[in-house]
């Protein structure tokens, strides 16, 4: 029997979110998909016949609207791709290559530019028009706790009323990257969260002189490493803000680290901080696909120098 092929109705949602529990370890994918007040209308599912066995749903493609930064800064409205997911018992079928032509159609109808997607699958997405670019990271042994400096910024956890100072400082780091996209106040509310934890968990760098909030550094502390995820703010703090994510590395009994941040002179100049050796891995995980605009101009913004599309901002 051919599947059916249909957007989704209010109706769908607790299938979808059995679904999405099924596949993934990811209990915040209902509350994404919640951001989007036209969700249902970029949601595409198959079932074989009307309702499916025990009324379940196939597979699903999500497209999620940004407003994504081009090679030259200017946002322009992309079509994310996210929540992809398939029962094991309907896998092999060619479902989600159907559905994501449902989705790039409504994509182009509705002027998306181009398309953008992380997976650690690319090759179910070849066939269908996306190409993988590459980006990096920087991983390491923690560097030992360096000696506290006179005058060096004051390093504390974030609290709620520092919340209009770090969207502020992430706007303004951000105001031209390529590859970034411009976040609302919802974005800050379920998205960032859902992706980093708790604000509260994040680490802001205070000027001692005038108080004010002049970095916000988002990382998390796995069983494994250190992740780093985010940056924002002034140059000059992101070393004190690097070498606080190593005391609580080392604090919860961790040795090693992992930066995504853009490589860049200030990075570079602040990562011994954090880590004692470095070394920068290249991964393939990021793919682009053209609607109205050309596969060059997209090129363009995936390898652009300092291009990065935080994971805060996963959809």
């Amino acid at each position: 029997m051919t599947a059916l092929v249909r957007t989704t109705t209010p109706a769908d949602e607790p299938a979808l979110a059995a679904l999405w529990r099924r596949c993934f370890d990811a209990p915040h994918l209902p509350l994404l998909h919640g951001l989007d007040p036209d969700r249902h209308r970029h949601t595409f599912v198959a079932q074989n016949g009307p309702d499916g066995p025990d009324g379940e749903i196939d597979a699903v493609v999500a497209y999620v609207p940004r407003r994504i930064r081009d090679a030259h800064g200017v946002p322009r409205r992309v079509g994310g791709i996210g929540s992809v997911a398939t029962r094991p018992e309907a896998r092999g079928q060619g479902l989600v290559k159907r559905l994501l032509a449902e989705a790039e159609r409504v994509m182009t109808a509705e002027g998306c530019d181009w398309s953008l997607l992380f997976t650690g699958t690319p090759a179910v997405y070849r066939g269908s028009g996306w190409r993988e670019f590459a980006s990096t990271y920087t991983e390491g042994t923690l560097a030992p706790s360096p000696s506290p400096r006179a005058g060096t910024f004051r390093i504390r956890a974030a609290t709620s009323a520092d919340a209009p100072a770090v969207a502020a400082l992430h706007d303004a780091y951000n105001a031209t990257r390529p590859l970034s996209a411009v976040r609302t106040p919802e974005d800050w509310a379920v998205r960032v969260p859902a992706w980093y934890g708790p604000f509260e968990e994040s680490l802001v760098a205070q000027d001692p002189a005038s108080g004010r909030v002049a970095g916000w550094i988002a990382a998390r502390y796995e069983e494994e490493r250190a992740d780093v995820h985010e940056y924002a703010g002034a140059p000059g703090c992101l070393g004190a803000l690097l070498a606080a994510v190593g005391e609580r590395g080392r604090a919860a009994g961790l040795d090693r680290a992992r930066v995504r941040l853009p490589d860049g002179p200030a990075v570079r100049a602040a990562l011994p901080s954090l880590l004692a050796d470095a070394r920068t891995v290249t991964e393939h995980v990021g793919m682009a696909r053209p609607l109205h605009a050309t596969e060059e101009s997209v090129r363009a913004t995936v390898t652009a120098p300092g291009a990065v599309h935080w994971f805060g901002d996963c959809f």
